[in-house]
C-alpha cells in the first residue's frame, strides 16, 4: 500500500509540473494587453481534488486516501462532497488458524471551507467534513492478494463523522493549488465484534492538489494595445 501511495504522488506532482509549464506558455501567447476591471467582479470556480493523509487509531498506523468536488465562492468559500478511504493496520489477533485483521472503512459527505488572505499566494482554510458511512475488519491476506473488499451487516458498523481542520493553500497559477494540514475525526461509537477499537477518533496530516479553475473572472475586461 505504501509503494501504491508513493506511485500516486509521483504522477500527481508529474501532472503539476506539466501543466504549470503549459500555464505559463499559454500566458506568453497572449501577447500586448493592458488588463482593467473598472467593477468589483464576483469570481467563481470550481475544481476536483485529490489527497492523501496519514495518521493514527488506536496508536496504529493509519493510511488515508480522497476525492472531493466542490465550488468556490469569490475565492473565501467552498462548498461541495468530500469522500475518503482509510486502512488501518490494526494486527488483531483472532486465532491461530485465522489471519489477523485490519481495520478498513469509507465514508463521504459534506465539505464545507471558509478560506482566509484568498488573495495572497498563500491561504488559510478552515475544511470541515460532514458525513457517514461504514467500517469493518478485514483479513490482511484479502489486502495482500489485491482482492476484493467487501463491508456486510456482519463485519461492518455504520459511521458517523465529524472532521475539522486547518490547512495552508499554495495557489501555483489559475488551475492548480497544493494543500497540506491537519485534521482531527470524530466518530460515533461503533459495535463491531470482538474489537478493541470503540471509535475512530484521531489525528491525521496530509497532503493534496486541486485541478480546477479557481478564478473565472481573470482576464475578463481587456483591451490590445
Amino acid at each position: 500500500m505504501k509503494k501504491t501511495t508513493l506511485t500516486y504522488l509521483i504522477l500527481v506532482f508529474g501532472a503539476l509540473f506539466f501543466v504549470n509549464a503549459q500555464e505559463e506558455q499559454s500566458d506568453e501567447e497572449v501577447g500586448d494587453y493592458v488588463e482593467f476591471n473598472d467593477r468589483n467582479n464576483v469570481v467563481h470556480g470550481v475544481y476536483l481534488g485529490l489527497n492523501f493523509a496519514y495518521g493514527e487509531i488506536d496508536k496504529k498506523d493509519t493510511f488515508m486516501g480522497g476525492l472531493k468536488i466542490a465550488y468556490v465562492a469569490n475565492q473565501q468559500f467552498e462548498v461541495g462532497f468530500s469522500g475518503k478511504f482509510l486502512y488501518s493496520e490494526q494486527g488483531i489477533f483472532k486465532s491461530a488458524t485465522e489471519p489477523n485483521q485490519d481495520l478498513i472503512g469509507a465514508y463521504g459527505g459534506l465539505h464545507l471551507e471558509p478560506i482566509l488572505f484568498s488573495k495572497s499566494a498563500v491561504n488559510l482554510s478552515f475544511p470541515l467534513l460532514i458525513g457517514a458511512g461504514a467500517v469493518g475488519y478485514v483479513d490482511r491476506t484479502v489486502i495482500d492478494r489485491n482482492e476484493e473488499v467487501t463491508i456486510d451487516e456482519s463485519n461492518g458498523a455504520v459511521l458517523f463523522v465529524l472532521e475539522p481542520g486547518v490547512s495552508a493553500l499554495f495557489n501555483i497559477n489559475r488551475y492548480l493549488q497544493l494543500e497540506a494540514g491537519v485534521k482531527y475525526r470524530f466518530s460515533n461509537k461503533i459495535d463491531l465484534f470482538e474489537s478493541p477499537v470503540s471509535r475512530i477518533n484521531g489525528f491525521s496530516a496530509g497532503v493534496g492538489i486541486k485541478v480546477g479553475v479557481f478564478n473565472m473572472g481573470r482576464n475578463r475586461y481587456k483591451k490590445k494595445i
